[in-house]
């Protein structure tokens, strides 16, 4: 193999390939990123075999081939030669000599033959989004994931796509979050659940906010190609919870209510309770007003904001994390909080659109 390219075009992508290394690699040959130089192009790989990376770049390819490095190594290596215009190619001594001005390095050739490098056809099916749209979806319901093993379906987001329409769900146990996002072309009706930390991984890699992301998904896996990005990840095996029947049918109380001023008044009533377990704030919607409290042995916060309400008083409490979880990621300024019961699940959404719902169980007072 022998080529030229650009330093910081190499550097980026092998930065961006990185995030699939296996934090700790069973098998060692994983810590290895795959380099493959045909045509005008190079190619650079990583795979944990749950997830992998690959991006392409531009390069004057001299001699096609592919090697394997040791790829955090390498990764540094390339990060220190961004501004350089850089020389690769390989020795009879199974090196690869790294050329860059009047300098130059040289780094062992991994054995490629170890690699479990195996890549399948994209599928069939595919669906078009913008990138923004998609990147959006994944940012507003990746924090309502399960954390533990107990039900690995539920480690992951659900995809449902129909017609003109995604839809992206996540739930926990204790809190659901769904998303729904307009497509850029007809789709046929398919639901997917993908690991949560293959859909984070290809949020942090959708820079434009206009170009279209492509995902074509088979039995096993789902490929997000994005530009001259391509996220490969296996898909979770099983059936996912029936979210619908979660929904609340109908509410007892609707509060429309500023969500930067409900944000902020819910920040300061939780500092008494943060450190406890289930980080407790109590609200009392009463007429125009809601009070936001927070108590502890050491302090006791009460916040008063004005308030629209439709329906009956109510008191109730919830862990302050998962209503701040959910606030944090709607731009809305006004939103609307859905209450069944003081001791049913709640909803919150956006006052001008269905485009996202946030449902949170509450915790039981006690006295």
């Amino acid at each position: 193999m022998k080529l030229i390219c650009e330093g910081l075009d190499l550097s980026d992508a092998i930065n961006k390939v990185s995030r699939a290394l296996p934090a700790k690699a069973v098998n060692p040959i994983l810590e290895g990123i795959l380099f493959s130089a045909k045509g005008t192009k190079l190619t650079v790989y990583a795979s944990d075999t749950e997830i992998s990376i690959k991006k392409t770049i531009n390069a004057e390819i001299i001699e096609e081939g592919s090697i394997l490095l040791p790829g955090r190594f390498i990764g540094e290596y390339m990060r220190k030669l961004s501004d350089q215009q850089i020389e690769l190619f390989t020795n009879e001594k199974n090196q690869l000599r790294i050329k860059y001005g009047d300098s130059e390095g040289f780094v062992q050739v991994l054995d490629k033959n170890e690699y479990p490098f195996n890549e399948q056809g994209k599928g069939d099916y595919k669906v078009t989004i913008n990138q923004k749209d998609l990147k959006d979806a994944i940012e507003k319901t990746i924090f309502s994931v399960a954390q533990d093993d107990t039900r690995p379906v539920l480690k992951g987001c659900l995809m449902e796509f129909e017609g003109r329409r995604m839809t992206v769900v996540a739930l926990d146990g204790y809190r659901l979050a769904l998303v729904k996002k307009p497509l850029t072309q007809e789709a046929e009706k398919k639901n997917i659940i993908v690991p949560a930390r293959s859909l984070y991984e290809a949020s942090r890699l959708m820079e434009s906010q206009e170009d279209e992301a492509e995902m074509f998904v088979t039995d096993k896996q789902v490929v997000f190609d994005i530009k001259d990005t391509e996220v490969t990840a296996r898909l979770i095996n099983g059936e996912f919870v029936n979210y619908r029947q979660i929904l609340p049918d109908n509410y007892v109380s609707n509060v429309v209510i500023n969500k930067k001023q409900f944000e902020e008044s819910l920040d300061r009533a939780s500092l008494p309770s943060r450190q406890e377990k289930n980080n407790l704030v109590k609200l009392e919607v009463k007429e125009k007003v809601i009070t936001i409290s927070g108590t502890s042995e050491l302090s006791n916060i009460k916040e008063n904001l004005a308030i629209s309400l439709k329906g009956k008083d109510i008191t109730i409490a919830f862990n302050a994390k998962y209503l701040a979880d959910c606030l944090r990621v709607m731009e809305n300024e006004f939103i609307k909080i859905n209450f069944t019961s003081s001791v049913s699940s709640t909803t919150i959404t956006p006052c001008e659109s269905d485009e996202c719902l946030y449902l949170v169980l509450p915790v039981r007072l006690v006295g």
